[in-house]
């Protein structure tokens, strides 16, 4: 079936897709070599589909997570705030309680969770079917007992007292948002992209509301857009909040940002 193969790569490539001779692959074996079931997902995927909807997983964290529509697809980027939790919290022991601001697919808190096995979680968000796909994975990953999903809106009043908060806002400017990628702009959720005119609308709003929401000396780590790492960085020590670390993803841009509450009496 090599041909098969082949042809719907090239199908792919006419497209626009990129690596249309791995989508191509990926997709026959899921198609468990029918042909029939094969074509379809192919004219999917020509129509610029995601990948991780047609085949309905994304591996995040060397763990899997079941996405669909309704839900942002985790990506590689968003690792960078997992590895900036096990910086900043050496001690995996730790009974930590780790707060995930928009948690929608559940890939930041779970990730997180299987990271600190004596730790609890809360992941909010305001999208009933984003939080149906997080529920799936906390109990595809068996962590029912360690962490509670709550739908809410981000802003509203929440419990103080996290070790850790982890947040991935829309931080994508709005005018920007038509030119991506056609399986970001048309299928992903706007709320999880749209950051307003500027992209750091999320972050004005949540600056003021993070140093609530942690315990004296507790962390949050947010995820950056390209070139936001100034900006952010002054909105939250505008509130106090001591700014530790910037770090970059693989390719070299800073994409996640740890600040900190001051300990009580400082």
């Amino acid at each position: 079936m090599s041909d098969v193969v082949a042809d719907a790569a090239q199908r792919l490539r006419q497209a626009g897709v990129g690596n249309p001779r791995l989508d191509a692959r990926l997709l026959w074996a899921f198609a468990q070599k029918s042909l029939a079931l094969f074509e379809s997902l192919v004219a999917r995927r020509a129509a610029r589909e995601p990948l991780a909807y047609i085949v309905g997983h994304k591996e995040f964290w060397s763990l899997d997570f079941a996405v669909g529509p309704g839900v942002l697809i985790p990506r590689p980027d968003s690792e960078t705030l997992i590895g900036e939790l096990r910086r900043t919290f050496a001690d995996h022991t730790a009974p930590l309680a780790i707060l995930d601001l928009g948690t929608g697919s559940g890939a930041l808190l779970v990730a997180a969770l299987g990271e600190y096995p004596n730790a609890h979680g809360v992941g909010i968000d305001l999208s009933p079917e984003a939080l149906g796909w997080a529920r799936r994975n906390v109990a595809a990953h068996r962590l029912e007992h360690r962490a509670t999903l709550i739908e809410s809106g981000w802003l509203e009043e929440a419990s103080p007292g996290f070790d850790a908060v982890l947040c991935n806002p829309p931080y994508i400017a709005t005018a920007d948002i038509a030119g991506l990628e056609p399986e970001v702009a048309r299928h992903e959720p706007l709320s999880a992209l749209d950051g307003g005119p500027d992209g750091l609308a999320a972050y004005r709003a949540l600056a003021p509301r993070i140093g609530r929401l942690l315990k004296p000396a507790g962390r949050a780590i947010l995820e950056l857009g390209a070139g936001q790492a100034e900006a952010v960085a002054a909105l939250l020590g505008a509130e106090g909040l001591q700014i530790e670390r910037i770090a970059a993803d693989l390719a070299g841009i800073p994409r996640s940002i740890a600040v900190r509450r001051p300990p009580a009496g400082t």
